[in-house]
């Protein structure tokens, strides 16, 4: 394997930079106007269902924590960001927050399984602001998959009879590995 592919495999290590690029340039200009610490809550919600839909079940709190637990940004990881040149007016604030960063906010969610309502949150983050804005990608990425095959699946259940017997061959159709393992979990 070419040692460049290598590198597109993420390692927990790599957790933190699956972000947007809007979400480190927002820290950034926090850092530089004095609000990355600012107190911060970030609310999960569908704001509306497909047609059709009276609910959907809520999954991916598992991966959510781990993400959370294992968030830092490895020496390689802020070199990399470095040598991108985006970042070479921030001030040396955003650089200390992330040499030294792990998630210090809390969490608040529905149990996965749940059943979930248009515009009712499901999971809320209170964080410093910039912890909640560089963890808001990962979120939305993990719980939005994972939560729309949970829902797929109990569809299936519903329509299917409590009493048949459902199996899951999604791994050939998954966008990648990960998402077949998500997918299967769900």
């Amino acid at each position: 394997m070419n040692p460049k592919d290598q590198e597109l495999i993420p390692t927990a290590e790599d957790y933190s930079l699956l972000t947007d690029l809007y979400q480190l340039t927002m820290t950034a200009c926090y850092s530089g106007e004095g609000l990355a610490q600012k107190p911060a809550s970030f609310e999960l919600f569908a704001r509306r269902l497909p047609n059709g839909f009276g609910y959907l079940i809520a999954m991916g709190l598992a991966q959510v924590l781990d993400y959370l637990e294992q968030f830092r940004f490895s020496p390689q990881a802020l070199d990399a960001l470095k040598e991108t040149g985006i970042f070479q007016g921030a001030p040396e604030q955003f650089w200390s927050l992330l040499a030294e960063a792990s998630f210090t906010g809390d969490v608040w969610a529905v149990p996965e399984g749940t059943a979930i309502f248009a515009n009712e949150p499901f999971l809320r983050v209170d964080a410093p602001l910039w912890q909640a804005q560089i963890v808001e990608t990962y979120l939305l990425n993990t719980i939005n998959y994972q939560t729309l095959i949970a829902t797929k699946a109990a569809r299936l259940r519903d329509v299917a009879g409590a009493e048949a017997t459902l199996l899951e061959f999604g791994t050939r159709r998954a966008f990648s590995p990960q998402a077949s393992l998500w997918a299967a979990r769900a």
